[in-house]
């Protein structure tokens, strides 16, 4: 792939992999860029079209992650994107942990592989470099996604 994404296995198809992707619409600059990263490393793997759910917060992406887990097409993989930058407080940390735990408690819950797509970043400078930079990190979860989708799907 061409997204500066890491080596992964070889998928012989992923176009006919299901995916959901759940991103948090907070700090859209970063969201959205982390969003279209992903989409676009999907499409140059062949997955033309992927369900799209957006909440308000990083705080909401496990109930929808769980939403898309039971709804619809059971999905083969869903990646779950946010951005959480420091403030002047410790809500990001517990925004952040529960984000996080959530996830992981849908994944083991459903079945279903979860990627944990949610940026914490210091500051603004390091949320860009890591959602619209040189540090791809949408390619990196959507290789994941597919690399896990392909591992459950296949028997692997």
């Amino acid at each position: 792939m061409s997204l500066n994404a890491p080596e992964q296995t070889a998928v012989k198809n992923a176009s006919s992999l299901r995916v959901a992707i759940v991103a948090a619409r907070y700090n859209p600059e970063f969201a959205d860029a982390l969003l279209a990263s992903v989409t676009a490393f999907l499409g140059e793997a062949g997955i033309r079209e992927a369900r799209v759910i957006r909440v308000p917060g990083s705080n909401e992406l496990p109930a929808a992650a769980q939403h898309a887990a039971g709804g619809g097409p059971r999905p083969d993989v869903i990646i779950a994107l946010g951005v959480i930058i420091r403030g002047g407080t410790l809500h990001y940390e517990l925004v952040a942990r529960s984000a996080s735990e959530g996830l992981q408690r849908v994944a083991l819950d459903e079945r279903v592989p979860v990627i944990n797509g949610v940026i914490v970043a210091e500051n603004e400078a390091q949320a860009a470099e890591r959602c619209a930079g040189k540090i791809s990190r949408g390619a990196e979860f959507a290789a994941a996604a597919i690399e896990m989708a392909a591992l459950v799907k296949d028997g692997g």
